[in-house]
């Protein structure tokens, strides 16, 4: 699928089929993720690929939804605070970076025909606890993986003079 028709493409789906995800598939999304670009190359994240039924039904306690435990995969990415690039500052790209990886990865799945929904209303906390997470890693946003059992229909998106504005 060419970049354009993937971007165009990419839906936040809510409903998934029980099929498991091709392997092959899941290495191409998460080589996509390895080559995201972060500031001085730092690639401050850790992911999580969880597969198993009861660690994803687990998951409930961070995002209660059902649809979101029902994929076959759920992915986690964690920022790792202490990695992160600082500008001079102070301010970490940390989320910036993961933000950018993760970007990498729904795309990835769009072009290999799988489903994804960028969740980052979850509890941390609970994220946290159910995946055993180290204290030097932070969730920063989660998904759901795998073949959509149905697509939603595009949503508006603001036209290009409300969000650009050309200098010079």
């Amino acid at each position: 699928m060419e970049l354009y028709e993937v971007i165009r493409n990419r839906r936040s789906v809510r409903a998934y089929k029980p099929d498991p995800v091709d392997p092959a598939a899941l290495d191409r999304i998460l080589e996509a993720v390895r080559q995201a670009p972060s500031a001085a190359n730092k690639q401050p994240w850790r992911l999580y690929v969880i597969r198993d039924a009861a660690k994803r039904e687990a998951l409930r306690d961070a995002y209660a939804a059902e649809w979101f435990s029902g994929a076959p995969v759920i992915i986690c990415a964690c920022g790792l605070p202490a990695q992160a690039w600082q500008r001079r500052d102070g301010k970490s790209y940390m989320d910036v970076d993961v933000a950018i990886a993760f970007e990498h990865l729904v795309l990835a799945a769009e072009a290999e025909g799988l489903g994804t929904c960028w969740v980052g209303a979850f509890d941390p906390r609970a994220a946290r606890r159910v995946l055993q997470l180290p204290a030097t890693e932070e969730p920063i946003a989660m998904t759901p993986l795998g073949l959509p059992a149905e697509v939603p229909p595009a949503r508006e998106r603001k036209p290009l003079e409300e969000i650009v504005t050309c200098i010079g």
